[in-house]
C-alpha cells in the first residue's frame, strides 16, 4: 500500500492504496454536467454507453462522505459499461467543497453534518428528472450509494415511489436524530417503495453487527422486500479500491450482486 496522494481523490480520503481501479472510457461518454435543482445549478458527473440506442436504465450514484471524487466517477464508468446512464450529483454543493478538508473528522463536522436529508432527497428527485430528459428511462430508475450515500440510498427508497431498486453499501442504519437527519433507515423500513439490497462488512467498527440485526428485524416486521448481505472478512468501505480498507473478494461479489439486483428489479423494460 502506498501513502502518497493521488490526483482526483479527496484529500481526506488519504492514504491511498496501490489497488486503485481505473476504468477505460473508450466505449463510454462521460463528463461533468449541471442539473437544475431547487433554484440552483447542481454539479454532477455522468457516464453512459457511447453507442446506446433508446432510453437507458438510470442509476443514481450517491457519494461517500468525500464527495464526487475519482472513485465515484469510476463507479459511474463501470456502470456505463454495463449499459446504464449513471449520474453522481454533488450533494454537498450548497454547504461547501469536501476537497477543502484534509481529514475525516473535520470533513464530517465542518461539512457533512450540515447537509440536510430533506435537501438531499429533493436534489435526487431533480437528478431523476434530469436523467429522464437526457437519455434515461424514467420507468427504470435505480439508486446505489456508498458509506454516507449508503444511508441515503435506504432513505431514498422510502422517499420516491417511482424508484425500482436500491443497493446500499455500508450505510449507517441507526443513529442520533437531529434536525438535519430526523430519521434513519431503521425508522423507514416500513415505508420502502422499492426492493433494497444492503451490503455490509462484518468487521465494520462504525456499523456494529447488532445494528444490522436491528435493521433486519425492522425489515421483517415490515414485510419489506429487502436483503442484507454481510461479508465476514470485510470492514467499512470494502469497495473503495483506492483505500487500505479495500477487500477485493467482497467488493467483486457485492458488485455482481448489485448488478443482479438491478437486473431483477429495475432495469427490465
Amino acid at each position: 500500500m502506498t501513502t502518497q496522494k493521488q490526483p482526483g481523490f479527496a484529500p481526506a480520503a488519504a492514504p491511498h492504496a496501490s489497488t486503485i481501479v481505473h476504468t477505460s472510457d473508450d466505449a463510454i461518454t462521460a463528463g461533468d454536467t449541471s442539473i437544475p435543482s431547487q433554484g440552483e445549478s447542481m454539479p454532477a458527473w455522468y457516464a453512459r454507453p457511447k453507442h446506446a440506442e433508446g432510453p437507458l436504465p438510470v442509476v443514481m450514484v450517491i457519494q461517500e462522505i468525500f464527495g464526487v471524487h475519482e472513485h465515484i466517477r469510476d463507479l459511474c464508468r463501470r456502470l456505463a459499461l454495463e449499459g446504464y446512464l449513471a449520474v453522481a450529483p454533488e450533494l454537498y454543493f450548497r454547504q461547501g467543497d469536501p476537497n477543502d478538508y484534509a481529514d475525516i473528522p473535520t470533513l464530517f463536522s465542518g461539512l457533512v453534518s450540515k447537509v440536510p436529508d430533506a435537501q438531499v432527497l429533493a436534489d435526487l428527485d431533480h437528478v431523476a428528472s434530469w436523467a429522464a430528459r437526457n437519455g434515461g428511462d424514467a420507468h427504470r430508475l435505480m439508486v446505489t450509494g456508498f458509506c454516507w450515500g449508503g444511508r441515503i440510498a435506504w432513505l431514498y427508497a422510502a422517499h420516491n415511489p417511482q424508484l425500482k431498486a436500491a443497493v446500499a453499501w455500508y450505510g449507517k442504519l441507526v443513529g442520533d436524530k437531529t434536525l438535519n437527519s430526523p430519521k434513519h433507515p431503521v425508522d423507514i423500513a416500513v415505508n420502502l417503495n422499492a426492493p433494497v439490497l444492503g451490503l455490509y462488512g462484518g468487521q465494520d467498527t462504525g456499523i456494529p453487527l447488532d445494528t444490522v440485526e436491528t435493521m433486519r428485524h425492522a425489515l421483517r416486521a415490515a414485510n419489506a422486500k429487502a436483503e442484507i448481505v454481510i461479508y465476514p472478512e470485510a470492514g467499512h468501505a470494502f469497495n473503495a479500491d483506492y483505500r487500505p480498507s479495500y477487500h477485493a473478494e467482497s467488493a467483486h461479489d457485492g458488485w455482481q450482486r448489485m448488478l443482479a439486483w438491478f437486473s431483477q428489479y429495475g432495469s427490465k423494460k
